[in-house]
């Protein structure tokens, strides 16, 4: 499915200036919108119009945000992008390793969230894995385990080569610093990982980017985690 040919939204949100606002703009990209005001109603909406994306805010009346997202994680991967007007980290990397595929903090652009709600779709219709991920310039081949830059295929360690798959297969999203380490390496991370963690990635950008002080491929989300730009 095209991100903007009638993809099903549902908005949860409290403020009616904002659904309003959210229903209007997105409307004009042909999105088909849903909304509802508080949590309750939210999940009973995501369980029988089964939206194709979620816009929800943490601030809710009945329930956290947090709360909704993970009772819809019970039965569903519908992807589900965050509105939050709280800027601190520790809310950002819980709503990521709740489930959430990406957050947008209050005010926010229009644009910015159009952009993140494209991504999140087109991850969806990408789910099933594909034997190779093509991005241009870098090419990973997932069944062989081998990595072209430019044409050259170019040697990564297994670690390094984990790192890069884990974060290319889910181009577009934010990966925390525990996810990443989790997933990679095992175990129960401590926060003190994350500088292991930051050493492997600048030796991947060395092997991937043009440019590795001024990286375009994977992009650092400062006290969060990493992103992988498609």
């Amino acid at each position: 499915m095209m991100a903007n040919s009638g993809a099903r939204l549902l908005i949860i949100d409290d403020e009616a200036q904002i659904r309003k606002l959210l229903s209007v703009a997105l409307r004009a990209y042909h999105f088909e919108i849903f909304e509802a005001s508080n949590g309750a109603d939210g999940i009973r909406q995501a369980s029988t119009i089964r939206p194709d994306l979620i816009v929800l805010d943490l601030g809710l009346p009945d329930e956290s945000g947090i709360d909704v997202l993970r009772t819809i994680r019970e039965w569903s991967q519908i992807p589900v992008i965050i509105l939050t007007v709280k800027e601190r980290e520790e809310d950002k990397i819980l709503a990521l390793e709740s489930g959430a595929d990406d957050y947008v903090t209050k005010p926010f652009g229009m644009g910015e969230l159009i952009a993140r709600i494209r991504v999140a779709l087109r991850h969806t219709a990408k789910s099933e894995e594909k034997p190779v991920l093509d991005f241009g310039r870098l090419v990973i081949d997932l069944s062989r385990r081998m990595v072209w830059v430019d044409t050259k295929l170019v040697k990564f360690t297994p670690t390094e080569y984990e790192l890069l798959r884990l974060l290319a297969a889910n181009a577009g999203r934010v990966m925390t610093h525990r996810q990443l380490l989790k997933q990679v390496w095992g175990g129960h991370p401590l926060n003190s990982d994350s500088n292991y963690l930051r050493v492997y990635i600048g030796h991947i950008r060395k092997k991937i980017e043009e440019n590795p002080t001024l990286p375009k491929m994977i992009l650092t989300e400062p006290g969060i985690g990493y992103r992988f730009m498609e």
